[in-house]
């Protein structure tokens, strides 16, 4: 496979393998086999009916998800990319359309059935779905790789926003019909070029004419929990952070805000000595090395808030079963630490940590470019959280996005202002 399957996932394909040997006495080829060979060895393996919250058997579905893969690599040319929100951690990509399956939660209902036979039907439907682009409008389109994917599929990104309730509330118990119109009318009052405006309308204005016209957005969250989250943004929001890789908010930006600006710091083992001197960033073993000035959450969300601070935008999304990319946050946690952050004071503590780690060291640190780049993406990042919280009339949201979303926010931000905008009424 040209991006290879994650490190879980090929360990529980062998383990797998490696078990079906030792029952059946002879090896079990799973990229060949027919899948109703190996399901007839899945009861020796489990002992009995395949459980789905059994962890062991999930072990299994996991073994039989990588061979899955495997066959439609060889098929298609399928491969894996980066997905936080599928159950492996990972999905699979195709290179000729824009077809994301998860082979865990295939593997796991064909074994729910007792019909393993089932993935057969599964591969049968990719076929036609690919062949259709082949063949059709898509044929001599682009390749997409791993990376395409990544950027459009994976929610890897972060910002935090400050909404309206009553414009969110309004906008989720409005219709699909009424809210196209009122975008479709505010996309004609913006100054953006006519293919973005064209691109936008095919990846926002399309889906809503899908939506059942009699019902409100709140009313189909399960229907398209995406695009009401995105209606949710576009009309309730008032003011946002920058947005920044969920990494770079949960293990260094909100980190350093709950250790602030300390006057000293505390002993170093060699271990870090030597981390230092072979040009780990100083910013990041600061926030390793620094105790926390205020206790954080243990368990939680980033590491900030707890679980019980965190709700959805609209109670309409508690009986969504997809993972909410937007969520409601209770501030006053952060509150304070916001109120007293300064952004120069918090430059000044890294700068001083790292002429205290160079003394320690007995030399200079080596050149990192990416430390300083990093530490100025954290000081404006926090100065907006600071500003959004302290400043904001609003709701404190999270809102989890793409790359592709993320680098389509300023198109947002100009369809929003343009729905704020008053209209001149020609009598």
């Amino acid at each position: 496979m040209a991006h290879p399957a994650p490190p879980h996932v090929e360990s529980a394909q062998a383990q797998v393998a490696g078990a079906l040997q030792q029952i059946e006495g002879k090896p079990v080829d799973l990229l060949k086999a027919p899948w109703t060979e190996v399901e007839a060895s899945v009861p020796k393996l489990l002992g009995g009916a395949f459980q789905v919250n059994n962890p062991n058997h999930q072990v299994l579905a996991l073994g039989l998800a990588g061979a899955f893969a495997e066959r439609l690599a060889g098929e298609h040319g399928a491969f894996w990319f980066l997905n936080r929100e599928s159950p492996e951690g990972a999905s699979l990509g195709f290179p000729d359309a824009l077809l994301v399956v998860s082979p865990f939660n295939e593997v796991m209902n064909a074994l729910a059935q007792g019909k393993l036979a089932r993935l057969d039907e599964v591969s049968a439907g990719i076929r036609r779905r690919l062949g259709e682009v082949r063949f059709g409008a898509g044929a001599g389109a682009q390749k997409l790789g791993p990376a395409d994917y990544q950027r459009l599929i994976d929610p890897g990104f972060m910002q935090f926003l400050v909404m309206d309730p009553a414009k969110t509330q309004k906008a989720l118990e409005s219709k699909p019909d009424v809210l196209q119109r009122e975008i479709r009318d505010a996309l004609g009052r913006t100054q953006l070029p006519p293919e973005v405006r064209q691109q936008f309308e095919g990846q926002v204005l399309s889906v809503l004419p899908q939506m059942d016209p009699n019902r409100t957005l709140a009313d189909q969250v399960e229907m398209a929990p995406r695009i009401v989250e995105l209606m949710g943004h576009l009309f309730g929001t008032v003011g946002s952070t920058g947005a920044a890789q969920n990494e770079f908010w949960g293990h260094l930006i909100l980190p350093m805000l709950f250790i602030g600006a300390p006057a000293s710091f505390p002993p170093v083992d060699e271990e870090e000595i030597q981390a230092f001197t072979q040009g780990v960033s100083p910013m990041e073993l600061f926030v390793d090395v620094v105790p926390h000035s205020v206790q954080a959450p243990e368990d939680g969300l980033l590491g900030a808030f707890e679980r019980s601070e965190v709700s959805p935008i609209h109670p309409a999304f508690e009986k969504s079963r997809a993972p909410l990319h937007l969520l409601k946050l209770d501030a006053a946690r952060i509150k304070p630490l916001l109120e007293r952050f300064d952004a120069n004071q918090m430059v000044d503590a890294v700068r001083r940590f790292t002429k205290y780690m160079e003394e320690k060291a007995g030399k200079g640190a080596p050149p990192n470019p990416q430390n300083e780049e990093m530490l100025k993406a954290a000081t404006v990042l926090l100065t907006d959280l600071k500003r959004a919280v302290t400043e904001g009339k609003g709701q404190l949201c999270l809102r989890q996005m793409t790359e592709g979303d993320a680098m389509s926010e300023q198109v947002m931000t100009a369809v929003r202002q343009a729905l704020n905008a008053p209209r001149i009424i020609l009598a």
